[in-house]
Parts: structure tokens; sequence; C-alpha cells
């Protein structure tokens, strides 16, 4: 028998097999990101029963899981600089744990906020360091394509939140129906608790971010770890570029993204773009909102339900058409395609809803055919979505970003992505009652028409490039 090449002469070898499981294990974190989204959706009567609250409060309560998103998504950034990505994915699943087993069970509303709250900075610290984390131990060639299994765990989540909270109602007889001695609105919440927990478990059995070692100088680990994802050969060529990346004369920090003249370095301004207008779209008026808004559009609870359930399985199946194009076509392309879509949804649902009318209780009726072309558009729109800004934001994010900066980068376009969510969310429900759908949904298209414009001209092409090869650490974005 021939004796083993020596290891210098090893070939290059991708370990898909652990490649896969870390992708699997890390946007668990996206599945109760999106869970934890959605699981308020159906829950909305049951809060108001419970805490007496009037639209303002719903509002504030809702709005409380994005304001832990915001600060969530800022700190993890930082954070994972500091402690490394496992380490604060960790702490999330923690939160995630907590925040869902007393939203189910508290019936103190100041509790309750906090619980969210603190739900909320686990959804946000997933929401930008799964990608990232993915980006940095995925070959280049396929990174787009696992990064955005990331949009397609939240979509299931969100489904999953929509899915049950459909039949805790329907076994209830409503969302304030009892089930097991608890309200069904109660169940929605705790029945997180479950991937919670898998996903606390999961994360013992992956490495570390191998970039993060070499940032703290534990290129002996961070060696060790690619060489069982790459092979010997291409983890001590990856450990001499990723060591080149970083600046030699401080770890990563904040001061970073800054730049002389324009504030911040071109590659941010860039990904600030890309966080708040994936917002200011309004795309979760339909996911957090969906039930009041089929409501408003005449339809019952029942039916708001399964419109909601709809939308979500038309999402999922929209992210796994874009998994399969965003290698091959680029990131750009698809945005451009997808502003285009979305302008074009949104000015249909504004139509649409500008044909109805005001019953004696001020709600809106849609009569049948509207109210058709309106649930036709608003699943077109998901679907543009969910093939463009849903998933392209979050591979761009966790990929566009130099080693050096990509910490405090994300801290900060994570921030910015949760500030606008919470802005969008909050000023929904009174928009909508005092302005009514059509303007709303104006503003939304006009935010889907300038979109284009802005991808068109500030927006990096990062298909197919190395991280250790994204500009922006010397001021350059394009």
């Amino acid at each position: 028998m021939a004796a083993a090449p020596p290891a210098h002469m090893e070939p290059a070898r991708t370990n898909l097999a652990l490649i896969s499981a870390i992708v699997g294990v890390a946007t668990i974190g996206g599945l109760l990101f999106g869970y934890d989204s959605g699981a308020v959706n159906g829950t909305q009567a049951g809060l108001k029963d419970a805490f007496a609250l009037d639209d303002a409060w719903l509002g504030f309560t809702v709005g409380s899981l994005l304001m832990g998103c915001a600060l969530g998504a800022f700190l993890a950034g930082r954070l994972a600089d500091r402690f490394g990505r496992k380490r604060i994915l960790i702490a999330a699943a923690l939160l995630f744990l907590v925040g869902a087993l007393v939203q189910g069970t508290t019936d103190i509303h100041a509790v309750f906020v906090v619980a969210r709250f603190c739900g909320g900075m686990a959804v946000g610290a997933a929401s930008v360091l799964s990608p990232a984390y993915i980006s940095e131990v995925a070959p280049a060639n396929i990174r787009g394509r696992l990064t955005s299994v990331q949009q397609v765990m939240i979509i299931s989540g969100l489904t999953l939140a929509f899915v049950v909270n459909y039949f805790l109602a329907q076994a209830a007889g409503s969302s304030l129906g009892i089930v097991a001695g608890h309200p069904a609105w109660r169940w929605m919440y705790l029945a997180q608790s479950v991937p919670a927990v898998v996903f606390l478990v999961a994360l013992q059995f992956i490495p570390e971010s191998p970039r993060y070692l070499i940032s703290s100088n534990r290129v002996v680990e961070a060696r060790a770890v690619l060489t069982r994802l790459f092979g010997t050969v291409e983890a001590d060529r990856k450990v001499d570029d990723i060591r080149a990346s970083f600046a030699k004369d401080h770890h990563p920090r904040l001061a970073d993204v800054l730049a002389p003249g324009t504030v911040l370095r071109p590659v941010v301004w860039a990904g600030l773009v890309l966080a708040l207008f994936q917002q200011f779209v309004g795309i979760n008026v339909i996911f957090y909102y969906g039930e009041t808004l089929w409501q408003l559009a005449g339809v019952s609870e029942k039916a708001a339900l399964e419109r909601n359930v709809i939308s979500g399985l038309v999402s999922v199946a929209a992210c796994f058409l874009a998994m399969g194009v965003i290698d091959k076509v680029g990131r750009k392309p698809l945005l451009l395609v997808g502003s285009v879509g979305m302008t074009l949804a949104l000015g249909t649902m504004t139509w649409a809803f500008s044909k109805g009318t005001l019953d004696a209780h001020g709600a809106l009726s849609l009569a049948q055919g509207y109210g058709l072309v309106a649930v036709i558009a608003a699943n077109i729109y998901v679907v543009f979505f969910n093939i463009s800004w849903g998933p392209v934001m979050w591979v761009m994010l966790g990929e566009m970003f130099p080693n050096q900066l990509r910490g405090s980068a994300l801290a900060v376009c994570g921030l910015a992505q949760w500030i606008a969510n919470y802005a969008v969310v909050q000023s929904f429900p009174g928009m909508a009652s005092t302005l009514g759908l059509t303007p709303t949904y104006a503003l939304y298209t006009l935010s889907a028409f300038v979109s284009f414009f802005l991808v068109r001209a500030f927006m990096p092409e990062t298909v197919g490039k190395e991280l250790e090869d994204m500009d922006g650490w010397s001021g350059g974005g394009h």
C-alpha cells in the first residue's frame, strides 16, 4: 500500500458535512428570530384582554421586542469581537428561552414587556451573528447559498408561528379560548421554548469562528478549525490571508467604521442603505400585523390566520428560489429585481385599498374583487421580497465588510435595521387607523421605488469574493 502523502502535499478539500452542520445550528437562531417576531401576530387580542391595552399601548408592547432587537444587534456585533461569535449566540439562546417562558406565564404587563425586550435582544443578536458566522466558515463559491438559509429559517419560523397560532386558536375557538388550562395566546409564546432549548444544546457542538480566533491571536485553534473545514494546505493559506486582513496595531474596535470627511466608510454607508430600506418597504407590517391587516380589509380572524400561513409558505418557496440563484446571478441584480417587483406589487395593493369603504364602525371593507387583488398583490410582494431584499440583505451584511470592520459594522447596521423595523411597526396601527391603508401603503411603495436607485448607485457586488478581499478598510466601498 502506498504511503500517505506528506501534510504539505494534501489536496484541498471542503468538509461540507461539518459546514452544513454549522449552518444548521447557526440558523436555528434565525428560526427563533422568525418565530418570536411572528408569534405576536395571533396574540394581540389576548394582549389587549389580559393587560387592558389600547392601540397605543398595544403598539408599544409589540414594539418592545424591536427595541430589544436594536440593542441586542448593536451589543452582539461589538461583544462578538471581544468574546467570540459562539459565546454570544449561547447567551442569545438563553435569552430566547427565558423570554418565551416569561411571556407565556406572567400576568404583569411590565414584566411581559421586559421579557419581550430580552427576547428582542436575543433576536437582534441572532439576526447579525448567524449570517456573519456562516459567512466566516463557508467557501466563497457557495457562501451566498449557505447564508441564505438564514432567511429560509426566519420565514420558516414566522410560518411555524402562524401555523401554531392557527391551530391553537382553532382548538380553543379563538386566541382567547383555553387550551390545557391556559389561554391559547399564552401557548403561542410558550411553544418557542422548545427550539430555544435545541439551539442552546446544539451550540455546544460547533466550533468558534476561525476569523474571530485569529483576531484574538488564537492562531493554533483557528488553524485546527480551518483544517477540519478545508484541509491542511488551504488552512495554512487562509491563516496567512486572514492574519494579513487585520490591523497589526489594534484589535477590532468601533472606531474602525469611521472615515474622515464622510463620517463612515463607504461600505458601511452601503450596509446602512440595505439595513434601512429592507424595513422601509413595510414587509414586517404583513408579518407582525398580518391578522390585523386582513381584518382591516374585512375578513374574519380565522381567514386572516389562514392567509398568514399562506403568505409564510409562499415566502419559504421564494427563499429557496433565491438560494438557487444568488451565487450565480449575484447579489446586486437580485436587489434591483426585488425593488422593481415590490414597487409594482405595493402599488397594486395601494390601489386596491383605495377602492375600499368604511363601515359604521370605521373599519375598512373591500369588495370581493378588490380583496382578491389585494391578497394576490400581497403574496407577489412577499415573493419579490424573499427572492431579493429578504435573504440578500443578511447575506451581504454577513460578508461585505472586511474582517477588521465586521463586528463593528454589523453593530452599526444592525442597530439601524432594528430601529427602522421598530419605527415601521410602531407607526403602522396609528397610521392605518388615522390615515388609512391607502396612504400608508403609498409610503411603502415610494420606499421600494427609491431603493432601486440607491442600490444601482451605491451597492457593491460581493459574489465569489473571499472575505479577505472585501474592500472598505482603506475607505473604498465599490
